[in-house]
């Protein structure tokens, strides 16, 4: 068991695992980021439970798997407290444990989320979220949201660099706050920043870090370069970034927007940072640093979230603080699912983990659970259920009707080669699929006919779908005190 220390968790959204310069990107600047990493550990397949914001965001605060849980499966579900939370347990054992900025939670008078203090606390629209993402057969209707992506992209500031600013305020005033003072219990802080979520606004001086001759182009944009698959068809009929590009130019310079918001949410990072250092507590304080999914960023014509390849459903992860070895770089799979058990370790409470969620410490200090990590989507573009399993060199996808796809990371970590056609590989796909079914405890067609019962029922009470498309398109949710921007 790992000495008792503070733990600072610092999330950001939507942060695509391989843009940061410690993991080898050719253009991300991540000084702060990279920094961390050199002072403890990054992790190399880190996963989201889910690859959209408000089931990873549940996922991550109760330690389980969406299936395990029964809920929070789509933007329209969001986490209530009624499942238990680290932030609960935490708070129950006498840890101060306090969120600034996004939680994308329910959010409603009397919800129980588990902090004892929530700051600048962003949660879905309405407590209600994207009604829109209830709708999955072939009667859902085009994103209107989608043509925005590109067409605010650019130079600028945005709501949500606004937004970003204030929530690294608010922990350097937190931190300022902590300065000499001496808890009986450690305390958790959780900083939860909304870039590089899109719009793909970035400053001015980070826009213009990532000129057209830095970024270049996207891996297998081209239209005959793009990989078909009948699931990836569906997301591009119900969300259609892609079909408002028109262009080079505009990929250049939504890849600009993109890569400045990370560069800019790393700026953030070092803010945080600095005042942890500058509060005396950077010896006292272990930092996780993660995000709550990815970012296709263009690569095979994908923009946004929602897929099962590593761009969307990896996500960034460095550990760093006592007991963690400098420098190390741990390949084991992991999960934000695994944040909870983490948080027990790091502040000493006694409280078990939910099962399957394994301390990311005792990984860092060579711990190699037998297990395979899993995702899973269920939610907006999708007429039926994705699951992703890793286990070592693997990566199983799996679909209720739709072919499955198999990957080899290691020998194809771009995942160009899909191999679950190739009879040399059958017995792989066999043993993944028996793994699959052990972990959801049932067949993926009947998960998803469940999944769907629940969602129709919430459709149902929220007026049906002519009422549900009368509300309109959020492209997303707004900070605090900013009016939501429908698109009708």
């Amino acid at each position: 068991m790992a000495v008792a220390q503070n733990l600072l968790i610092i999330l950001s959204d939507e942060h695509m695992p391989r843009a940061m310069g410690c993991a080898g990107h050719p253009f991300a600047q991540t000084p702060n980021l990279d920094a961390l990493a050199a002072r403890g550990a990054r992790f190399v397949s880190p996963y989201t439970p889910c690859p959209i914001c408000v089931p990873a965001r549940a996922a991550l605060a109760t330690g389980r798997a969406l299936h395990a849980m029964g809920r929070y499966y789509d933007n329209a579900d969001p986490y209530d407290g009624t499942v238990r939370s680290w932030h609960h347990a935490l708070r129950e054992a006498g840890h101060e444990v306090v969120s600034i900025g996004k939680l994308h939670f329910r959010g409603l008078p009397g919800d129980d989320h588990g902090f004892s203090e929530e700051r600048l606390a962003m949660h879905v629209v309405e407590g209600k979220g994207d009604l829109l993402a209830l709708i999955r057969d072939e009667t859902a209707p085009p994103r209107k949201g989608a043509a925005k992506l590109s067409a605010t992209a650019g130079p600028g500031e945005s709501d949500y660099t606004r937004y970003d600013r204030d929530i690294a305020a608010e922990a350097e005033a937190w931190l300022r706050a902590k300065a000499g003072a001496e808890p009986a219990k450690p305390w958790c802080l959780l900083v939860s920043l909304v870039t590089p979520h899109f719009p793909l606004i970035a400053p001015p001086e980070h826009f213009a870090r990532f000129p057209p001759e830095v970024v270049g182009m996207p891996k297998l944009y081209a239209a005959g370069e793009r990989p078909t698959h009948p699931f990836l068809a569906d997301y591009a009929r119900t969300v259609p970034y892609d079909s408002h590009v028109h262009g080079t130019e505009d990929v250049q310079r939504m890849m600009a927007g993109y890569y400045g918001l990370v560069s800019f949410m790393d700026e953030q990072v070092g803010r945080v940072l600095r005042a942890l250092e500058a509060a005396g507590l950077g010896k006292t304080t272990r930092v996780l640093y993660a995000s709550d999914h990815g970012d296709n960023v263009g690569a095979r014509g994908l923009w946004g979230k929602s897929t099962m390849y590593e761009e969307s459903v990896g996500i960034p992860m460095i550990l760093a603080g006592t007991g963690v070895r400098r420098g190390a770089v741990i390949r084991t799979p992991v999960s934000l699912t695994d944040v909870f058990a983490t948080a027990m370790e790091a502040t000493g409470c006694a409280e078990a983990a939910p099962p399957g969620s394994v301390s990311l410490l005792s990984i860092a200090a060579g711990a190699e659970p037998d297990r395979a990590v899993l995702s899973e989507y269920h939610a907006s573009g999708s007429r039926e259920a994705a699951f992703m399993l890793r286990r070592g060199r693997w990566k199983y996808v799996r679909y209720v009707t739709y072919p499955a796809q198999l990957f080899d990371l290691e020998s194809d970590p771009e995942e160009l080669a899909d191999l679950a056609a190739d009879p040399a590989h059958a017995a792989t796909l066999s043993a993944l699929e028996a793994a699959l079914r052990n972990r959801l405890g049932t067949t993926p067609d009947v998960l998803d006919a469940a999944v769907k019962a629940r969602q129709a029922a919430i459709l149902a009470a929220n007026g049906g779908r002519a009422a549900v498309m009368a509300r309109g398109d959020l492209p997303y949710s707004p900070p605090p005190g900013v009016r939501p921007a429908w698109s009708g």
